[in-house]
């Protein structure tokens, strides 16, 4: 029986509109956001969760908000402490995943290699600090307003040195072998795993080592991940070489995958080349920047209710190179303007502005 979504908390600048989504420690609702007024997404954690989980939120908000200015890993606004205590996430609103998708229609392959090369960009960026993402799956890449493709839920994220074999998260169907028989809570090559295999589900219509017409019991499905015999997507217009590509993410022995994110993300764009389509670019960090930006997911400070904002200036905007920068503030010209009219309009002003230029 499916639960009713528990009451949303009273934000001030947030007005509820209705429930999104709902999960085993957290629900997600959809806000009016009074200023800038704009619909947001907020996730709010159970008000009886184990500590771990409000830990697991933080870290999320951690991960993203160093990941934020990547145009395909969703935006971070804000995370705090409601009023009755429980933590929460606003993020940007997406109207639509690509399960939603694969599910209505049959993508164009031009289309699915696009999304994931951009998406193994964004596996590839929580790579270089230090992260797994652990639940790579089509419900779980969100479509913006603008149709741009972003990687979301980092709630099961781990550090790339810690893991652990007890704490296991998945999704069987797009889950590694080694994750599936519990050898493993996730590598970077699981991720790279998780990755073929959504870019599979994209083409196929359904997972890997599902049926075409009917999915497999949980127990019959995991059999045949282990074995990880890989099958053909079986479409027309899929080229060998992409077929080749998804097997050399999908390979039994880990060793034998891409060895990271970036590697299969090439292997894509060397399709499009064969197949004369325009190459989607990588969009992956510097190793500085990324070094700089590692998340440290065994923080145990006490997070109260204090507001951490992401820069407005932090927005996607398209990258014509594979590196990312942040681009220093600058004063706007429009307030410089303001204060020289007002400083000619009368002497209380001038000194006021001054005072204020003064003071910085």
């Amino acid at each position: 029986m499916t639960r009713q979504p528990l009451q949303p908390p009273v934000m001030p600048g947030y007005t509820y509109v209705r429930p999104l989504g709902q999960g085993g420690f957290a629900d997600v609702f959809l806000y009016q956001q009074d200023m800038p007024r704009r619909q947001v997404a907020v996730k709010v954690l159970h008000s009886k969760v184990h500590e771990s989980a409000a830990r697991a939120l933080g870290v999320e908000a951690d991960v993203m908000a160093a990941l934020s200015a990547h145009p395909s890993i969703l935006t971070l606004h804000e995370a705090s402490v409601s009023g009755d205590g429980r933590p929460y996430m606003v993020v940007e609103y997406c109207p639509g995943s690509l399960a939603n998708r694969y599910r209505a229609e049959r993508i164009p392959v031009a289309d699915v290699l696009a999304v994931g090369i951009q998406i193994a960009s964004a596996v590839e960026a929580a790579h270089r600090i230090g992260m797994l993402h652990r639940d790579i799956k089509p419900s779980n890449i969100l479509v913006t307003q603008f149709g741009h493709p972003v990687l979301a839920d980092f709630g099961v994220a781990t550090a790339v040195m810690a893991g652990d074999a007890d704490d296991v998260a998945m999704s069987p169907p797009w889950s590694a072998p080694e994750v599936v028989d519990r050898m493993s809570s996730g590598t970077v090559a699981s991720d790279v795993w998780s990755l073929a295999a959504t870019v599979y589900t994209l083409l196929a219509q359904h997972s890997p080592f599902d049926e075409a017409d009917r999915r497999l019991p949980q127990d019959a499905l995991k059999a045949r991940i282990v074995k990880a015999r890989y099958r053909a997507v079986g479409r027309d217009d899929v080229p060998a070489s992409l077929d080749a590509a998804l097997a050399g993410g999908m390979r039994k022995d880990p060793g034998d995958r891409y060895p990271s994110a970036l590697a299969f993300g090439q292997a894509l764009q060397a399709v499009q080349r064969e197949l004369s389509l325009p190459v989607t670019p990588l969009e992956v960090p510097t190793e500085a920047w990324a070094h700089s930006s590692r998340v440290t997911v065994d923080d145990e400070a006490p997070r109260g209710p204090r507001r951490s904002h992401v820069p407005v200036a932090q927005r996607r905007r398209p990258a014509a190179t594979g590196t990312l920068t942040r681009q220093p503030h600058a004063t706007p010209r429009t307030f410089v303007a303001w204060v020289v009219g007002a400083a000619a309009a009368a002497a209380v002003t001038t000194v006021l502005v001054m005072t204020l230029a003064g003071g910085g």
